[in-house]
Formats: structure tokens, C-alpha cells, sequence
């Protein structure tokens, strides 16, 4: 060990599966550093609140946090500066806190999905595509604006909150113009002559059953992606690959954050190859642990 001590953790609700510990364990013991990653799960906090939280890792004197549904929006009026890219998106979730207590919001997710869609379904499979995007929260704005970042044609944007659908368009519209953007009237018929569906919401997540997108729309012609990976395959991701469609799920988005997060934290670079690995290996274990096969 380097003799440097690091502590980080991660603020969110049902976040106990979470395989984020394990990635930057392995990261930590790579690296010689002593470290520690802690879960704040907030359903296991009743009483606890965002700003309550934050306060106490400052005291604690932790270096950082990662921050995850629900409170990557809210986080942004909690913080003292945000990174550029996160003001752009909207969302923030990741979390420095320097020595005098000042905190700096970053946002990770953008490139962390970017990155996974590059290096599974292919750059190509975005450009110039027409996609369907169901979530418009804290996720969604990130993986929004990673899909303007790959040169999607178009985007179509579903939420159940209309207001929140008609915010991310208008950042969008704002950035890339009128045209490459607008909600959907018509979910079903808009996926079915889309390229591509995004979920971006919670719905599939364990604790939060189901699939927000209309099963009868996807096709054998789709590409699918899911920013879930508790579990791995979500209900969406199975209807899609039952149809035949190429499925993307959300475990590349969480190395590649964690990469990047890692960075920021330590100023050390972290083999993206390894932690795949690592992550393959504590979703087996995970998912055994809870009597899982998927």
C-alpha cells in the first residue's frame, strides 16, 4: 500500500446491490491505495436526507461521492460547483470534496454509456439512427445528451412526467437545434419505426418490477439498451432479445462511470479491461448471493 487513505461512497435509494464497491475495491488494491467504499442507501436511512448525508462525509473527511437515483438532480443546488459538462446536462453523479469541505459536481454517466454503446452495439448502430428514449430524469438526461454525443438523427422522448419530457427536450433543442428532437404522442408506433429504445428509467430494476416500453413494438431489426443491471437482464432487455434484437445492458455504463470516477478521485488511471472482469465476476457472485441465475 501507498500509505494514501481514500474514503468514497455512494448516496442512493435501494443501492445494496450495488456492484460499485467491488469495482473500486479491485481499483483501490491495483493502485496500492487504501480505500474504502461505502453505500449511504437512504431506504436503510429513514431519517437521513441529502444535505444531511453530504455534511456528515465532509466531516468524515471522505474524498468523494458517487451519487444515483434519486438525487442526481437534486444534488446539483446542495453543491458549491458543478463541472461544466454536468451543468450542461443537468445531473450530476459523481461528488469531490476537497480538504476545506468545498464540493464539485461531475457527471460520468454521459460518458459511461457512451463508451459501452461504442464498445458493444457499435458507434454506427447511433449515427444517424431515429431512437426512442422512455426516462427523462437523472439517467435519462445523461444518456440523452451521450446519444447526441454518438450523432443520433433523431431523438424521441417519453417520460410519465410530462414537464420533466418537455425540460430535456428543451436543453436539447437548446445544443443541437429543433430537429433532432421531440416527445412522443404515440410510444408503440414511434418505437416501432424507431432504430433504436432506451431505458432510462428505474421500471425493471429489482424492488421496481416491470417494463415501461410496449413489448409489441420491438422488433428483430432494434437495438435495445438499458442503463439496469440489478438485475443484468432486465424484463425490457428480455422481451427485446426474445424479438431478436441486439441488447445492450447497464454494466458497461457502470464501469466505464467508475473509471472515470476513480480518475477524479485518486489521479490514477484504471485498466477499463480489468474491471470488466471484476465486475463480470461480483455480478456472479451477487447474483448467487441473492439465488439469481441472470
Amino acid at each position: 500500500m501507498s500509505g494514501r487513505k481514500i474514503q468514497i461512497g455512494l448516496i442512493g435509494a435501494n443501492i445494496m446491490g450495488s456492484l460499485s464497491p467491488a469495482l473500486f475495491a479491485d481499483a483501490f488494491a491495483a493502485a496500492g491505495i487504501d480505500g474504502s467504499y461505502q453505500l449511504m442507501d437512504v431506504d436503510r436511512l429513514p431519517e437521513r436526507r441529502l444535505g444531511h448525508i453530504l455534511d456528515s462525509m465532509k466531516a468524515a473527511g471522505f474524498t468523494g461521492t458517487n451519487i444515483t437515483f434519486p438525487f442526481k438532480q437534486e444534488v446539483l443546488s446542495l453543491l458549491d460547483a458543478v463541472d461544466p459538462q454536468a451543468a450542461q446536462v443537468g445531473a450530476v453523479n459523481t461528488v469531490v470534496i476537497a480538504s476545506d469541505g468545498r464540493t464539485t459536481g461531475y457527471n460520468f454517466d454521459r460518458a459511461g454509456f457512451r463508451r459501452s454503446f461504442d464498445e458493444s452495439l457499435g458507434r454506427h448502430s447511433a449515427k444517424g439512427a431515429t431512437v426512442v428514449q422512455v426516462g427523462a430524469g437523472g439517467a435519462g438526461r445523461a444518456v440523452a445528451f451521450a446519444l447526441m454525443d454518438l450523432d443520433v438523427a433523431l431523438l424521441i422522448i417519453h417520460d410519465i412526467d410530462i414537464a420533466r419530457a418537455n425540460t430535456l427536450k428543451a436543453d436539447l433543442t437548446k445544443h443541437y437545434g429543433a430537429s433532432r428532437c421531440r416527445i412522443t404522442s404515440d410510444l408503440a408506433g414511434d418505437i416501432a419505426a424507431a432504430d433504436g429504445a432506451v431505458n432510462a428509467t428505474q421500471v425493471g430494476m429489482l424492488g421496481f418490477p416491470g417494463n415501461p416500453v410496449p413489448v409489441a413494438a420491438l422488433k428483430a431489426a432494434h437495438w435495445a439498451a438499458d442503463v439496469i443491471y440489478t438485475p443484468i437482464e432486465t424484463a425490457f432487455l428480455n422481451a427485446a432479445a426474445a424479438k431478436g434484437a441486439r441488447v445492450l445492458n447497464g454494466g458497461g455504463m457502470c464501469v466505464h462511470q467508475a473509471v472515470e470516477a476513480f480518475r477524479l478521485f485518486t489521479g490514477v488511471e484504471t485498466d477499463a479491461k480489468r474491471l470488466h472482469r471484476t465486475f463480470a465476476a461480483a455480478l456472479a457472485a451477487r447474483d448467487k448471493n441473492m439465488g439469481k441465475t441472470s
